[in-house]
């Protein structure tokens, strides 16, 4: 059943395309094209069958994102980051559950998780000051996952510190408007979120390191597959799909404008035996790249589905697949823009949009490859991997 999301972005990719233009000059999704996506599904395919959700394996939800993000980047980015969260949120306190997907099952959650704030125990709960970066989507999202650090009573983040992802509802947390002005993802509406002095209750908050170890799962007894998969899978799939389904989006553009071409020396493109040789080898190298991310999702899967533990030398060389995929599509994606010619600049060809799109995705943290590199070849000698910034997303 989730696959007919997939059918359904094909049909509105038209509408998709038309209004990219209109997306990436306002700095976010228009109005239509955030309820054509919310329309289609894709934010409902990790969200619990309880709200309304598919429970999708989590091969669909990458495919279906790298189909949109085909498309039209930016809209792919905002389904792969905003889809995510239902994710979390299937193993969150039953009561924040309900309250942010109880009365409409097509609520969207934004997020960052970089420790932005600092949350300080009080009666209840906490309270937390703070400001962060890069909310995906969020002008059309009505509650936020953001990560914070706790805090003593004079503000300062403890120490070993402890962190926290909150959950708060959209008139807890400001908007800064004009706080995203970037060259790629630009309809993406990635904006600062400013939190003054608000109040978290105990239910709407999750510890960092449960969620990342699999314990807050445990804790609400989720027993489904799809809700046991390492944090470190599940987090950055959205944007890594996103990425290599832009690459797919050059590499489409690529083709349809190289057709007709005819190249500096006179030469038709189809007769350039240098550009076709670049061509092909580009295509096999984003291929590469999709299989790549989903075979790494199909064997963590397998492995949780038959109830192994999934250790830190599987999520190590897991997240090192998930990243090369990423750099092995975006490179293969300037290998295709760099033998485009100069009328590829222009703003009225969307190869340009696709390839600044692309680059943008392989700025996101998740991406940084030298620590998943270093602590899976670590792990793969049998060192042990200290604690620290080599266990960050692993």
């Amino acid at each position: 059943m989730s696959y007919e999301v997939l059918d359904r972005i094909v049909a509105i990719a038209d509408d998709l395309r038309a209004g990219s233009e209109e997306s990436d000059s306002l700095g976010r999704l228009t109005d239509d094209m955030a309820k054509n996506l919310r329309n289609t599904g894709i934010i409902r395919l990790l969200q619990r069958k309880k709200y309304d959700g598919y429970e999708a394996h989590p091969r669909e939800f990458a495919e279906t994102v790298m189909k949109t993000a085909s498309i039209y980047g930016s809209a792919g980015w905002v389904g792969g980051i905003v889809g995510v969260h239902p994710w979390q949120l299937a193993f969150a306190d039953p009561k924040v559950q309900d309250e942010v997907l109880g009365s409409d099952t097509d609520t969207w959650q934004a997020s960052p998780y970089m420790p932005g704030g600092i949350a300080v125990p009080v009666d209840g709960g906490y309270r937390m000051s703070g400001r962060w970066q890069f909310s995906s989507g969020t002008d059309h999202c009505d509650w936020i996952f953001l990560g914070a650090m706790v805090g003593d009573e004079d503000g300062r983040p403890l120490m070993p510190p402890v962190g926290l992802h909150v959950i708060l509802p959209r008139a807890d947390y400001e908007i800064i408007e004009d706080s995203w002005d970037v060259v790629g993802l630009r309809g993406t509406g990635s904006k600062d979120i400013v939190v003054k002095d608000a109040f978290i209750p105990d239910y709407r908050v999750m510890k960092g390191q449960d969620v990342i170890d699999g314990t807050a799962a445990k804790e609400y007894g989720v027993t489904e597959t799809l809700y046991r998969m390492p944090w470190s899978t599940m987090f950055p799939l959205g944007i890594t799909s996103a990425t290599i389904g832009i690459c797919e989006g050059v590499l489409a553009a690529g083709i349809e404008y190289q057709r007709s071409r005819v190249g500096a020396t006179g030469t038709a493109i189809k007769d350039d035996p240098y550009v076709l040789h670049a061509l092909g080898e580009a295509a096999s190298e984003i291929d590469a790249a999709r299989q790549q991310l989903l075979a790494n999702l199909d064997r963590i899967w397998d492995l949780v589905d038959a109830g192994k533990e999934v250790d830190f030398e599987t999520r190590a060389t897991s997240r090192r697949n998930q990243v090369r995929s990423a750099w092995r599509a975006v490179r293969a994606a300037d290998d295709i823009f760099d033998r485009s010619g100069g009328n590829a600049l222009r703003v009225d060809n969307p190869l340009q949009r696709f390839w600044r799109d692309a680059h943008a995705g392989l700025h996101h943290a998740i991406h940084v490859s030298s620590t998943p590199y270093h602590a899976s070849a670590m792990a793969s000698l049998g060192v042990d991997v200290p604690n620290g910034p080599l266990h960050v997303m692993i």
